[in-house]
């Protein structure tokens, strides 16, 4: 009966992920398009984000201490290794929302599966990955499906897919920092905690550009629209977000989230044909889109073969007796 309890919150757990994650991509398009809510200042929305995250996880963590902060963060790791992180954060984040203004929320979805590519790339110029003839296939596969996808395209701007892969770019490079300057520091963080630590930070490295870039033009400009009830929601369900990872991850493991993100990008690229007007769905998108996931599904289970061997590694004494 327990272990049912425990499977059936693991389930839950991940629909509650799906659902908010596929909301919160909406929510801020919705925000950011002209035809809707019409915010449309990516900088500033990201950077609310920042601060919101920064504020409620100092909440969570010190005021209700309901997560523990890990043992080891110090000044020097702070400054050489967790600022880094943040930045790429912020670069993620502000390029990926900017891409929202220029093409559809499928198609941004689409570009997004591109990521094992730019991760394995990355790895293996830092010496993280090795580049085997099998790997080499899997990028070939998703590349090539994301290129059939793009050929598909009815409302294909450059602009905004340049934004996006910069935001591809930007989330690679804060995997692969976090691998090179925290794990190999032995200092593991959870969701919540990783975003106590980076919230601050992406919140000042977002803060410049907005200052330089987007308060001028919002100075400048009478015609976008601002409530802060209706900003503020979307950046409690950012927060809400991060801690349905945190969820998930704490019952399953981090691989979990990889497979519920195939499923939550299949969900936004439909549902996003129903809701908004700027997605026109062709044969040639889906096909193209199949073909990548496919990719992405060999990626996600070649990278789990090592960590389920390692799991029986750590099963055997058990068995045996030891």
């Amino acid at each position: 009966m327990q272990r049912k309890r425990i499977a059936f919150a693991s389930y839950m757990y991940i629909l509650l992920y799906i659902v908010i994650s596929s909301g919160q991509i909406f929510f801020n398009k919705w925000l950011l398009s002209s035809n809707h809510f019409n915010f449309p200042f990516p900088v500033s929305l990201t950077l609310i984000h920042m601060v919101f995250s920064s504020v409620l996880c100092f909440v969570v963590i010190h005021v209700f201490k309901l997560v523990p902060l890990p043992q080891g963060m110090t000044l020097e790791i702070y400054a050489t290794s967790v600022f880094p992180i943040g930045a790429m954060f912020a670069m993620t984040l502000w390029l990926g929302n900017s891409a929202y203004l220029y093409i559809s929320v499928a198609f941004a979805q689409m570009l997004k599966a591109i990521m094992p590519v730019s991760v394995f790339l990355l790895g293996a110029a830092f010496g993280l990955e090795s580049l085997t003839l099998r790997m080499m296939f899997i990028m070939s596969v998703i590349s090539f499906g994301v290129l059939v996808a793009s050929y598909g395209e009815i409302n294909f701007n450059w602009i905004g897919v340049i934004y996006q892969l910069g935001g591809v770019v930007g989330e690679s490079m804060r995997l692969i920092l976090i691998e090179i300057m925290l794990k190999r520091k032995g200092l593991k963080l959870d969701p919540l905690t990783m975003m106590y630590y980076v919230s601050p930070c992406s919140a000042f490295c977002l803060f410049i550009p907005w200052l330089l870039l987007e308060k001028p033009k919002m100075d400048s400009s009478t015609h976008w629209n601002f409530d802060a009830v209706v900003v503020s929601l979307n950046a409690l369900c950012t927060f809400a977000l991060n801690i349905s990872v945190f969820l998930v991850i704490s019952s399953t493991s981090a691989l979990t989230i990889r497979v519920a993100g195939v499923v939550r990008d299949w969900i936004v690229v439909l549902v996003s044909g129903l809701v908004f007007l700027d997605t026109t769905l062709t044969p040639i998108n889906i096909i193209g889109y199949v073909i990548a996931i496919f990719g992405v599904v060999m990626y996600n289970k070649h990278k789990l073969k090592p960590v389920q061997a390692a799991s029986q590694e750590e099963l055997l004494p058990v068995l045996q007796g030891k």
